[in-house]
């Protein structure tokens, strides 16, 4: 019987690492960055096409290959990192599986130019999908230039799998800005087709934040700085006043490596307790300085998440650190046991005795007395006159007289008819009883129910809002007749770069639904006008989740930018659960509900109402 297990070619065996390595193209700008970083390099440029689908290129000025090092590199699980087993457990590096070169090999047509110092020529290779198609020796510049394209060009269904460009773009950014922020000491430059998005030249670790994410960063930021024999705290945390919907502005990094780890995570939310609105994440930049033996980087394809050897200590020392700064710098709220100076007894005091207050007492003042007191004769200095009360001489007359009159005043208007508020029936000889009762109820602030002819209906008010509005700004959207409200003062409200972008890119849309953007500039806009019914107070929220959700791609598939604008602002805007409202309020949503194209269910395909008919509530009787 022959053997049915086989050695897989290599081609293959690099399209399956490639399905680990490379999910998009923002995973082959993570993987050419970090090698960059590794090389030694101090300027770094990123050139990227159709959001990385056409080419990513990225150019360096590190120490490069020879002709060897130039060839090898795309052999599977060749690198330059590690010699043995137990250089896993002392890494330094980003990339030491030598796997990422060859899966990208496989998948895309690669171009590699390289020259190192103290060569006079360099190496010039070019891969299309794992077979070597020519290298040839060319005149270049110190450092390494390599350019992916046509990714996926021979896997079809995974180019088929990947978003929009500006889903993917996104990915790229953050890829960037993760590498960026890592290595403040080089210098990084990133193109989109042909315009230059991020030029971040060599900083401090608060330059690059604020080179990032626009320059009122600056004043968000709290320093956090902690030194222990575990771990060395560095970086900055967000003031909580400035928290946001989104996660975005939330990073770690582990001796100068982007990592994701929801237990530091929970350790930072522990800090800010009580400090933030529920449903805001504050924002923070936290690197972390541990030996490399003391961590496990190898248990993730994307290297993004790490074994501590001590996770309770860590979790302790990050949250006292966060703590202990926004404290330091009266972010956070603190009891204060020191006394004020100006509560304090002057040293001028110190020799004096108390003088206890005198109280001077006149015997002979009568409240009830008829005539006012007069001084006495003899009396001391110290002696005063009795209250000037009831000064009136002629208190003869009782209370009783105050009231004379009044019969004979109500005597008089006996036979004068006054006309009357009550109303003495309908307007209509035919009214309908029906009118005063209550047509809709609220339950819980949550339901509203609305008897119909077969039973009653039960309306989830706030799925039922969203279905309401999200027609309402689809139609204005498409016909362009969105109604504005005009602000006296208009909003100013800050973004960076990436965000600014988006913005401009959903403009007309926006303003179709009643947005009205008088300046856009590098790092602001200013909003003088907005949709009907739009608090003031909730623009800023909008806006920064609907960046949001443009950014990530709105869950169960939006077919259109203008989609998920309309869906995004109708989940913002929506009624809330717990929101009370008024019979009137309740009557116009049920109206509006089953005025809608699709009532049935909500802008996100969720249930908006349910129906309970009289059959059904006599069973539930039935004994």
């Amino acid at each position: 019987m022959s053997s049915i297990i086989q050695l897989l070619p290599d081609h293959v065996a690099n399209q399956i690492a490639a399905g680990e390595v490379v999910q998009r193209p923002a995973s082959v700008v993570k993987e050419l960055l970090e090698n960059s970083v590794d090389a030694g390099s101090t300027d770094i440029k990123l050139i990227v096409k159709d959001a990385g689908k056409t080419l990513i290129q990225v150019i360096d000025n590190g120490k490069g290959m020879n002709v060897t090092d130039s060839r090898l590199c795309f052999e599977r699980h060749a690198t330059s990192k590690i010699r043995h087993a137990e250089d896993l457990f002392a890494l330094a590096t980003k990339g030491f599986r030598g796997e990422a070169l060859a899966s990208i090999a496989a998948i895309a047509h690669v171009e590699m130019k390289t020259k190192q110092e103290q060569e006079e020529l360099g190496t010039h290779i070019v891969i299309e999908g794992s077979k070597f198609v020519s290298q040839d020796v060319a005149v270049l510049p110190k450092g390494t230039s390599f350019s992916v394209k046509n990714l996926f060009f021979n896997i079809p269904a995974r180019r088929n799998f990947l978003k929009s460009d500006t889903v993917e773009f996104r990915h790229i950014v953050d890829e960037f800005e993760r590498v960026a922020l890592a290595h403040p000491n080089i210098s990084f430059v990133l193109y989109h087709n042909g315009s230059e998005m991020f030029n971040l030249p060599m900083a401090n670790q608060r330059q690059r934040i604020v080179g990032i994410f626009g320059g009122r960063t600056n004043e968000k930021l709290v320093p956090v700085n902690e030194s222990t024999e575990i771990v060395q705290i560095q970086g900055f945390a967000v003031k909580p006043e400035f928290a946001k919907k989104s996660r975005g502005e939330q990073f770690f990094f582990v001796n100068n490596r982007f990592i994701k780890s929801g237990y530091l995570h929970h350790a930072v939310m522990a800090a800010y307790e009580g400090l933030l609105k529920d449903g805001c994440q504050p924002g923070y930049f936290i690197y972390l300085e541990v030996p490399p033996n003391t961590i496990d980087i190898n248990i993730h394809p994307t290297k993004t998440e790490i074994k501590f050897d001590d996770e309770h200590a860590l979790y302790a020392i990050l949250r006292s650190s966060v703590k202990h700064s926004l404290g330091q710098f009266n972010v956070a709220p603190v009891l204060d046991f020191e006394r004020d100076a100006n509560l304090d007894t002057p040293y001028t005091y110190e020799g004096k005795e108390a003088i206890l207050p005198t109280v001077n007492v006149d015997r002979n003042f009568n409240p009830f007395a008829d005539e006012k007191p007069v001084k006495t004769s003899g009396a001391s200095s110290s002696s005063t006159y009795a209250s000037p009360a009831f000064r009136k001489t002629d208190r003869s007359a009782s209370w009783e007289s105050l009231y004379t009159g009044l019969t004979t005043a109500t005597d008089e208007t006996e036979g004068i008819d006054f006309e009357k508020d009550e109303v003495t029936g309908s307007l209509f000889n035919d009214g309908d009883v029906e009118q005063t009762i209550h047509r809709t109820y609220q339950i819980h602030k949550k339901y509203i129910v609305s008897p119909i002819k077969s039973g009653m209906v039960i309306i989830d008010q706030k799925r039922a809002h969203q279905r309401i509005l999200y027609e309402q700004f689809l139609k204005n959207i498409t016909v362009q007749q969105g109604a504005s409200q005009q602000l006296l003062f208009p909003l100013v409200l800050h973004y960076n770069k990436t965000e600014l972008d988006l913005i401009k890119e959903m403009q007309a849309a926006l303003e179709n639904t009643g947005f009205v953007f008088s300046e856009i500039k590098e790092d602001q806009i200013v909003v003088s006008g907005l949709p009907v019914n739009t608090p003031e107070s909730e623009v800023s929220i909008l806006l920064e989740e609907l960046i949001n959700d443009l950014q990530q791609e709105v869950p169960d598939s939006s077919f259109s930018q203008t989609d998920s604008i309309a869906k995004s602002m109708a989940r913002s805007l929506a009624v809330k659960t717990g929101t009370l409202l008024s019979e009137k309020e309740q009557d116009n949503m049920v109206n509006s509900l089953f005025a809608c194209k699709e009532p049935d269910v909500s802008p996100f395909n969720k249930p908006t109402f349910i129906t309970v008919s009289v059959e059904d509530l006599d069973k539930r009787f039935a004994i």
